[in-house]
């Protein structure tokens, strides 16, 4: 069994773990050096007060030092799952270390209750050398297993890892994912009490993503825990029901998965709630730069015409635009295109009043062009929106990119592609 040792504390006593607790995490602190010669140095001096048994206290920085994790603290219990999500550098992996006990914590505890199997770089373990039979039989036994227990579970290793006669070829002839699918299938045919995974549902093609995402959620009911680092939302959401935001080190908010990273796309795209930024007010344009009609502002509102700061997902929504034209137009057109940032700029929406064969005759004055959706379809999300006012389906007369907005929710909608609006039926006895 891999046992982590309960590190001493500067702070307070530590207290029991509870009956269903796994993992507990206090007050843990993590600093590393940015110059190499310098943390060279720092180690040197950390191993002479080890040895010497004069731990030194080391809550605060010393020169080019920088603090990767500052005072977190969490908790795991058993079948939970928790995602850690975060900006590159935020801190993610090197809790990941700490846990696995791969690194010490400068300052705070980690108590560990069970079996740790890490997966914090798939692969990483194996010795490229041997073969994969032989690198099987040499991690699971790092993992704590013995050589009989290993005997048992061999072939379902190899099945589950799809490697098939290339378990007897050295591993240093494996593509990446090849290594990636024999590392996860060690990890968890160990009966691990909990999995640290980092990243690995990024890897391998989309069967094996979801045949890797079946087998944790059997895990979870036979009690195992995880702690899933991703930068993809959906697999968070998948495998967990709660979430940590981490960035720069500090523990930014812990709960439910969908609020949790609801809060992290948020920031993650600069999207903050403002009213005053509702109408989006656009430059003005000078008069002799008119092309026909110019774009005044942006804004939306519910079914009963109020104004409101952000669409819901499933509600009736008028998207609205204000306009000035300064010449009669008989054809004028309203283009709107919604694009998603967090699934790479993806074209979310495209609707044009040309297209659907209706345009507006205007006269010289300021007009509201509105498109009226009775259910919104998009899910909740950060957006941006391209929107351009023509005449006829060509002539562009004046447009605005980039407008950014959000859509709310009142329920957990952030899976999938789109809202459905829907209803849930039976039906006794059906015909055939």
């Amino acid at each position: 069994m891999v046992k982590i040792p309960e590190y001493e504390v500067i702070t307070p006593s530590l207290q029991p773990l509870g009956d269903n607790v796994l993992l507990s995490v206090q007050g843990v602190s993590k600093k590393f050096c940015r110059s190499l010669k310098r943390s060279l140095f720092y180690g040197l001096q950390d191993i002479a007060t080890e040895l010497t048994g004069s731990r030194r206290r080391s809550a605060k920085l010393r020169s080019k030092e920088f603090w990767a994790l500052k005072d977190v603290s969490l908790e795991l219990r058993r079948g939970e799952a928790l995602g850690l999500i975060g900006v590159n550098g935020s801190g993610k992996t090197t809790l990941l270390r700490i846990i696995s006990g791969l690194i010490k914590p400068d300052t705070g505890s980690i108590r560990i209750r069970g079996r740790v199997a890490p997966l914090i770089a798939l692969g990483a373990g194996f010795s490229p050398v041997l073969t994969g039979r032989e690198n099987i039989y040499a991690n699971m036994s790092i993992l704590g297993l013995t050589t009989r227990e290993i005997d048992r579970r061999f072939d379902e290793v190899v099945e589950f890892a799809e490697i098939g006669e290339a378990i007897d070829a050295p591993v240093q002839s494996y593509s990446s994912g090849m290594a990636a699918r024999l590392g996860f299938s060690c990890a968890i045919h160990t009966d691990p009490d909990i999995l640290l995974i980092d990243e690995v549902l990024a890897v391998g093609d989309v069967k094996f993503r979801s045949k890797c995402e079946r087998k944790l959620g059997e895990l979870r009911k036979q009690g195992t825990s995880f702690v899933l680092v991703s930068h993809a939302f959906q697999g968070i959401l998948n495998v967990c029901d709660t979430a940590a935001y981490l960035s720069k080190g500090h523990l930014i908010a812990s709960g439910d998965a969908n609020s949790i990273l609801a809060q992290y796309e948020q920031d993650l795209f600069s999207i903050k709630s403002d009213r005053s930024s509702i109408p989006f007010v656009l430059p003005e344009k000078p008069a002799a730069e008119s092309a026909g009609a110019d774009l005044i502002s942006v804004y939306f509102r519910d079914s009963q015409g109020k104004l409101i700061e952000s669409p819901i997902s499933g509600e009736s929504t008028y998207f609205c635009v204000k306009c000035r034209a300064v010449r009669k137009i008989n054809t004028l057109s309203l283009f709107l295109a919604i694009y998603q940032p967090t699934r790479d700029n993806c074209l979310a929406l495209h609707m044009s009043s040309a297209y659907d064969r209706e345009t507006f005759e205007v006269l010289p004055g300021e007009h509201e062009l509105r498109v009226y959706m009775p259910c919104l379809g998009l899910l909740p999300s950060s957006y941006t929106m391209n929107v351009y006012i023509k005449d006829g389906s060509l002539y562009t007369m004046d447009a605005h990119e980039s407008i950014r907005f959000t859509v709310q929710g009142n329920d957990k909608l952030n899976r999938g592609m789109f809202y459905q609006q829907r209803e849930w039926q039976v039906l006794q006895s059906p015909p055939f």
